[in-house]
């Protein structure tokens, strides 16, 4: 039999994801598994996944689809329920589990240059991707506390609601605060492109570990500006890699070929 997986949302034509997915299939010797890109927004999610035939092993869901999945579910991850939005659905008990592989994917990021608990964090941003950032910062990696600067505090809900449900506490910051420096050892910008140009001049503490979620083009003005004071930086790629071995895990029942996403990812 033929599987089906895919990436939803709108838009979702520069995707990098069949990239990863499609390589790991063929490390894994799955014969008849394809991963493909299909454009929906939030209206056409529901009818969409009501047509679905029982070939489809799983969905990648990007913006705009991320909440709206999770509405959606029959099924939902602690995870997920904890960031509040879904990046990943899976078939189950004839209806569809909800994940959120990006707190994995920034736990392993995070991990894979520097394997220590952080004594402080900030978060650059309010949506989805630094509520899934906020949701790794405890247990996985050992930070109770956390800072997050936002372009605008009436946006903070969200993010506010996920740090109560996963024990972290949030020091809500105006963005107007990011020039006097960042002294967390851990910082994940996950800003748009269109406020990159605001991040050049901003200090980041030496020798910690930034992750800017952005990664066309690349380096972004923060990246750089993180490398010149001796930070381990990493790229969105970084996340997009990571997140995808834990869908591969979640849609196939394989462990997710690390290395040879890496190495498709990197050959693109």
């Amino acid at each position: 039999m033929s599987w089906r997986c895919a990436v939803f949302g709108s838009p979702v034509r520069h995707s990098l994801s069949p990239v990863l997915h499609n390589a790991a299939y063929q490390a894994l010797g799955l014969a008849g598994w394809h991963y493909d890109r299909v454009e929906c927004d939030e209206a056409g999610l529901a009818p969409l996944l009501a047509g679905l035939g029982p070939e489809w092993a799983g969905l990648s869901l990007t913006m705009p689809l991320k909440r709206e999945g999770l509405r959606l579910a029959t099924a939902v991850s602690e995870r997920a329920a904890a960031v509040g939005a879904a990046n990943t659905l899976v078939p189950r008990d004839g209806g569809w589990y909800a994940d959120n592989t990006d707190v994995a994917g920034i736990i392993d990021a995070v991990r894979e240059v520097a394997d220590r608990p952080f004594a402080s964090a900030a978060v650059l941003g309010a949506g989805g991707t630094a509520q899934a950032a906020v949701a790794a910062l405890p247990a996985a990696l050992g930070c109770t506390s956390v800072g997050v600067y936002v372009r605008d505090l009436a946006r903070a809900m969200d993010v506010t609601r996920t740090a109560e449900r996963v024990g972290v506490m949030l020091d809500v910051r105006p963005w107007a605060s990011l020039p006097d420096g960042l002294a967390a050892d851990l910082v994940v910008c996950t800003v748009p492109k269109s406020a990159a140009p605001a991040l050049a001049e901003v200090a980041v503490a030496p020798g910690g570990v930034v992750m800017d979620v952005l990664y066309e083009p690349w380096p972004t003005p923060f990246a750089l500006a993180a490398q010149k004071t001796g930070s381990v930086v990493l790229s969105g790629l970084d996340l997009l890699l990571h997140q995808a071995v834990h869908q591969v895990t979640l849609m196939t029942g394989h462990p997710g070929p690390l290395a040879a996403m890496r190495a498709a990812l990197q050959s693109r």
